[in-house]
């Protein structure tokens, strides 16, 4: 039946009927209910007959009414000539943009993103009119990127007005918005934006080519895209970007970068991604530099705390107990007594059922994820060891753990696998199997390339001046006249 039906679909085509143009689209889409119709006459020519075609909810019925249908209905000049829609388009209908068509799928795509359809009996091309107005939400700052000092400003799921929000920071003649529509299924519009003359042409080939080799069914979100392109896919790091704040985005496009937003997100990507990315927060260039550099080796310190002390703890006490001074050594051991799992357990335990508390804090309502964390650290926590299921010194390295974890949002789940995979090694090799997962991470890290670039550059640089922008960061004096576009020449 289904079979039968596409068949008809593709050697229907739009033809002079009025009534058969309109019940062959109503056909198509299984006349769904929000599909509305509206026929109507010119009051002083009854054989000139149209009928308009939208999808309620996506347009403005204001524009509808006033622009389309009482011009239509009141012109006394109308005549059925063949350039009939050529007059409407022109002289008649009150719209920013008027587009006559004669395909089929570009009609019944026109609907469904907004438009509306105007059919003319006799006529066997359709107007398409822009009459869109969806509801978005306000310019809100973005919950997962507070900042105290800077914009607050962030995007939302409306295309257009995120593109506006960087046009209002960038105002270039140089900037260039270029879009794509992606989807089979969703035909989102996307819109690739770099700057002409600073970004590095061969990674703005490489990302078209990427796209261009894409067979998405459906796109909603930009980490579908993310995840595809990304250069190391079985890698834990992400080599994109992604912001909610256009003042980010504006920053990395003056770098020379690229970003990819998508229709209906308020995330945007940014190409290419470096590892020293993660360690930098928007707001180290809204405060002093002092402050900023001591924010950035600290976010450093921490990811290195977060994946190496579960692992170096088990090492020291499964291992090496004798690098352990004695009266530590004797206290940490009266802890564990009658505690009656092995170390490694208990280890991975306590860290899961901690991921399992930020995990539910995360999903729950404001107010409920602070009293829940409140319950699971310090309620669990103290019931837990008075219990004797897990020892105080572990509850402490996994809590400082967790808490340095926290530093990093971006690297959340690189850092919890590669802990998980320390934590393995070191089981079983004792410290030997810590320096030799330390040894494969940076190994791996090394390897990794974000569109061309090298995933740790910047973390080895050539002179001082590059170093300007990394753990440290430089004054702005310095910034500005030391500026060095390095992704303008990247091969």
């Amino acid at each position: 039946m289904s079979r039968k039906k596409n068949k008809t679909y593709k050697t229907n085509k739009l033809g002079l009927n009025l009534v058969d143009n309109v019940n062959l689209v109503k056909k198509i889409l299984l006349d769904d209910d929000t599909l509305i119709t509206r026929y109507f006459n010119n009051q002083n020519n009854n054989n000139m007959k149209f009928c308009i075609l939208f999808i309620d909810g996506l347009i403005s019925n204001e524009i509808i009414n006033e622009n389309i249908i009482k011009p239509l209905i009141h012109n006394e000049y109308l005549d059925q000539h063949y350039s009939l829609l050529d007059t409407l388009k022109n002289q008649v209908i009150l719209s920013n943009q008027v587009e006559i068509n004669e395909n089929k799928d570009m009609v019944l795509q026109s609907i469904m993103s907004g438009d509306t359809v105007l059919f003319a009996d006799g006529h066997k091309e359709a107007l398409i009119i822009n009459t869109k107005y969806l509801q978005t939400r306000a310019i809100e700052e973005p919950v997962s990127e507070k900042i105290i000092s800077g914009p607050r400003e962030g995007f939302t799921e409306s295309l257009t007005t995120n593109l506006s929000l960087i046009r209002k920071r960038i105002q270039t003649t140089s900037l260039r918005y270029k879009f794509r529509t992606l989807g089979k299924n969703t035909q989102t519009k996307i819109c690739i934006c770099y700057i002409e003359g600073i970004a590095n042409n061969k990674i703005l080939d490489e990302l078209n080519k990427r796209l261009d080799s894409l067979e998405l069914y459906n796109l909603i979100e930009t980490n579908y895209i993310s995840e595809v392109i990304k250069d190391a896919p079985y890698s834990p790091f992400k080599t994109t970007g992604s912001t909610e704040r256009p003042d980010i985005v504006a920053a990395k496009l003056l770098e020379g970068r690229i970003a990819l937003l998508v229709n209906g997100t308020p995330v945007a990507m940014t190409v290419p991604h470096l590892f020293i990315e993660n360690m930098q927060s928007n707001e180290d260039y809204y405060i002093n530099y002092y402050f900023s550099t001591i924010g950035r080796i600290l976010r450093i310190v921490g990811f290195f705390t977060t994946i190496s002390i579960p692992a170096i703890y088990l090492a020291l006490i499964s291992y090496h107990q004798e690098v352990i001074p004695t009266e530590l050594i004797v206290s940490i051991f009266a802890a564990r007594q009658a505690i009656p799992f092995p170390t490694v357990i208990e280890l991975l335990a306590l860290l899961f059922v901690f991921e399992i508390l930020r995990e539910a804090g995360t999903r729950m309502p404001t107010h409920i994820g602070q009293a829940l964390s409140i319950v699971g650290a310090l309620v669990l926590g103290q019931a837990a060891v008075e219990a004797r299921f897990v020892s105080a010194p572990m509850v402490i390295v996994v809590g400082f753990s967790g808490i340095t974890s926290l530093m990093i949002p971006k690297l959340t789940g690189a850092s919890i696998t590669i802990r998980t995979f320390l934590i393995f090694l070191t089981s079983l090799m004792g410290l030997y199997g810590y320096f030799f997962g330390v040894s494969a991470l940076l190994i791996h890290l090394f390897k990794i390339r974000t569109f061309g670039v090298p995933y740790m550059d910047k973390i080895t640089p050539n002179n001082l001046s590059d170093l300007q922008d990394t753990a440290i960061r430089a004054p702005w004096w310095y910034m500005q006249k030391k500026h060095k576009n390095y992704l303008k020449n990247t091969k």
